[in-house]
């Protein structure tokens, strides 16, 4: 039984019941006008309101997630490397098919999550696959649910294969983290990059922001540094954290006109 309790607003899983969601309380999230609720996996499950969502989203690339999506919504992506399946991001739902579905797949050897907003039941996942969960520790203070099987790393890389490689950008959160798959698209090179680097409705761009809820600009500095460490790799695409989310051609060059245009935008109004 998974009885820890879930916030119903965000998706994070707590190790005890609490009255408060320090994820929802914090500007980059917000606590719901009709207030604080909780739920947990268990009641998801049983509640017979989802049911496992898995598509192909790109070459090598399939999303992860529930059908409708809880709390965000967001959905994860397993990423079929050469050097095995790899969880990018984590969906809130997880029942005994949808892991049927990944094990079919070729199960996973970890996990990697962009920021906090995304931790929401990734022990559930560990466990589940029996694998370990790379957080960034520049987020250490937003885990709900400590557990063994979260790795925490520092700095500004970490390979967590010989072909994938985690990049911190400190754009959303401090630890926000991208994903640099270099085999990814065919051979041309693929970032998943959740909502660090977020793609927006017009695929020519991307955004950068420090509060999507709350419309709250990201540092231009953070920007800055973020298009600079991502000048050093290449990539044709860029993966989302949502359905369907993806900039399928020329994704280097849209990160770096977009980083142009929003600190031509941010310094013209200092």
């Amino acid at each position: 039984m998974s009885t820890e309790p879930m916030c119903q607003a965000c998706g994070m899983q707590y190790a005890a019941a609490r009255e408060d969601c320090p994820i929802c309380e914090d500007e980059r999230q917000y606590v719901p006008q009709s207030g604080q609720q909780w739920t947990n996996l268990s009641a998801l499950r049983s509640s017979g309101t989802y049911t496992p969502r898995v598509e192909e989203q790109g070459p090598g690339l399939t999303g992860v997630g529930s059908n409708p999506g809880f709390a965000i919504g967001q959905r994860a992506l397993l990423v079929r490397a050469r050097s095995g399946n790899f969880l990018w991001d984590c969906a809130a739902y997880l029942d005994d098919a949808l892991v049927a579905q990944v094990e079919e797949l070729g199960g996973i050897t970890g996990i990697a999550i962009s920021h906090p907003h995304y931790y929401t039941t990734m022990v559930e996942w560990a466990h589940a696959f029996d694998v370990p969960v790379y957080l960034h520790e520049a987020d250490q203070q937003w885990i709900g649910r400590p557990d063994p099987a979260v790795k925490l790393w520092s700095g500004t890389t970490l390979d967590v294969a010989d072909d994938l490689r985690l990049i911190n950008l400190g754009v959303h959160f401090d630890g926000g983290t991208v994903l640099h798959w270099p085999d990814g698209e065919n051979g041309q090179g693929a970032l998943l990059s959740g909502d660090i680097v977020q793609v927006i409705p017009d695929r020519t761009h991307v955004g950068f922001m420090y509060s999507y809820p709350n419309l709250i600009p990201e540092r231009p500095s953070v920007v800055r540094r973020a298009a600079e460490l991502l000048a050093g790799y290449r990539f044709e695409a860029i993966y989302g954290a949502w359905w369907d989310a993806i900039v399928r051609t020329d994704g280097f060059e849209v990160v770096q006109r977009s980083a142009k245009r929003y600190l031509a935008h941010a310094l013209d109004q200092a």
